[in-house]
């Protein structure tokens, strides 16, 4: 399904028209924490779109619209915010309505996060986006500047009563320990997370595991949790730990998560994402704990999830004038 390449971008694997997939089947939904929302099962990633032709990378939206997926991820860094504008142009004529839009953005002090989050609306063509998250809340920092005067909280809180978005949520992918410190400086500021996004995968139950320390803490708090990098950006299939088709079926199958985001960036990865969250069973458990078995030693010391050991994955550790600026 992925296969890494230089970069760290994987490349589509699988033919299209593999799978025969019926014209009226859906993917299942599910519950997006007390939003009220409704969620497929899988969603969109956003950065994924930026790679293949713009054309190719519409009709993925298209055609997984059409079939129940209406969780679309973004972020106002990728690609230079080519994967925004290339969804802005997917979700015109009547798409629009058919999707949960979530976005996110890097500023740290309110005047980024304003303006960075005008951009992203300029670029996705909306009024309104349904889900802004903070991106890559990554350092033990990070909580304390988002929600001090003049920080990121502040403008959020602002744009959500201007209209401009419904749900806030935040994003990271390095240490569950900065998640919960998170969501400890929340509830210590009075207020309340819609989302919560983390890596959920074969490997990371393994190793400073979001699956086994942040989900109870979200699901006692009422926070929905998105899961990413099932695939791990491609390393898990590179490790030879496991098949691109076990780690979906594995994250799709973790309690307490709503909707678990996949790359997408050719019309084959689609339809083999498509192929298993409209046939999706939960993995049963002797499964699950064989495949953990199997994994557990790739998970060893992180080697295989560069995104929790190294910055080869932090775009705002490499680009930090993002944090205070909305020039790309």
């Amino acid at each position: 399904m992925e296969k890494k390449q230089a970069g760290g971008a994987p490349t589509d694997t699988v033919p299209k028209g593999r799978y025969q997939i019926g014209d009226g089947a859906q993917v299942p939904a599910r519950e997006l924490g007390k939003t009220g929302e409704q969620v497929s099962i899988i969603g969109i990633g956003g950065y994924h779109l930026g790679l293949p032709p713009e054309a190719e990378a519409i009709r993925i939206v298209h055609r997984a619209l059409d079939h129940g997926v209406n969780f679309l991820d973004n972020c106002w860094d990728y690609n230079d915010g080519e994967s925004e504008r290339r969804m802005g142009k997917a979700l015109l004529e009547g798409h629009r309505k058919k999707a949960f839009l979530m976005t996110k953005i890097d500023g740290r002090t309110a005047q980024s996060t304003r303006e960075q989050l005008d951009q992203s609306l300029g670029r996705l063509r909306t009024d309104v986006i349904d889900l802004v998250q903070i991106h890559e809340v990554i350092r033990k920092d990070d909580p304390e500047k988002c929600f001090r005067k003049g920080g990121t909280i502040e403008a959020l809180l602002e744009a959500k009563k201007a209209g401009k978005l419904r749900f806030i949520g935040f994003t990271g992918h390095k240490d569950p320990e900065i998640h919960a410190l998170m969501l400890e400086v929340a509830r210590a500021n009075g207020f309340h997370f819609d989302t919560v996004q983390m890596p959920i995968n074969v490997l990371d139950v393994h190793y400073r595991s979001f699956e086994r320390e942040i989900i109870p803490v979200a699901q006692r708090d009422g926070v929905a949790v998105l899961g990413m990098k099932p695939l791990g950006a491609g390393l898990i299939v590179q490790s030879g730990a496991a098949r691109p088709e076990d780690c979906l079926r594995y994250a799709m199958s973790v309690p307490g998560v709503s909707v678990t985001i996949t790359g997408c960036d050719g019309e084959g990865v689609l339809e083999q994402a498509l192929h298993l969250a409209i046939d999706f069973q939960p993995m049963p458990e002797e499964e699950r704990k064989t495949l953990l078995a199997r994994t557990a030693a790739a998970a060893q010391n992180g080697k295989w999830e560069r995104f929790k050991t190294t910055h080869e994955f932090d775009g705002t550790e490499q680009h930090k004038q993002w944090l205070t600026s909305a020039q790309l």
